[in-house]
């Protein structure tokens, strides 16, 4: 076999090689399209804003969007994954992103022998828009300003001593510490 036909043997590999990549980023584009599109239909109102410029053109924002998620290591030695952000990718094909109107704050819940510390990033509000309830079982912290909405519900691992309650919020860090409730293993009863 010459050189020239090995060459073009190669090279028309290749170009087969080149055209499958070309079909695969046209799937891509057509994918990344249809979720655009979709999140457009599916956004809340306050996600889209409308501006005029001075020469009269319509400029249209989108968002923020956010998705995140934290990972961290639980007592029990196996990893802890929590999710935050204002979309979700979907489960479904056919729906591959859902989108809230409220961002899920960044949360973490340190537990030690005696408390149960919970630290949310909650950026950009001031200490009167947060709202906190507590129950025996969990925590919903909630913020609702013009700029800002966050939402998260917490479940605990044990229930909690909500008399105990103590929090701070400094730097866009809210910190809200509670006591376990302490497990009463009753007494022993005298028979008469």
């Amino acid at each position: 076999m010459s050189f020239w036909d090995e060459w073009f043997k190669r090279f028309s590999k290749r170009s087969n090689m080149f055209s499958e990549f070309e079909r695969l980023m046209e799937d891509l584009e057509r994918e990344m399209a249809e979720t655009i599109r979709q999140m457009k239909e599916d956004m809340p109102e306050d996600m889209l804003r409308e501006t005029r410029r001075p020469d009269g053109s319509v400029r249209r924002e989108y968002g923020p969007f956010v998705y995140g998620y934290s990972i961290k290591i639980g007592p029990n030695g196996k990893p802890v994954i929590r999710e935050f952000g204002n979309m979700k990718p979907g489960l479904r094909e056919e729906q591959p992103l859902s989108l809230y109107d409220r961002r899920e704050p960044l949360v973490d819940v340190i537990e030690d022998d005696d408390f149960i510390r919970v630290l949310a990033e909650l950026p950009g509000v001031e200490k009167q828009d947060i709202r906190l309830q507590a129950t025996a079982q969990g925590l919903t912290i909630q913020v609702d300003n013009a700029d800002r909405k966050y939402f998260k519900e917490l479940t605990f691992p044990v229930d909690i001593d909500r008399s105990t309650a103590k929090s701070t919020y400094r730097n866009g860090v809210l910190e809200i510490t509670f006591r376990k409730k302490r497990d009463d293993h009753g007494m022993s009863i005298n028979i008469e």
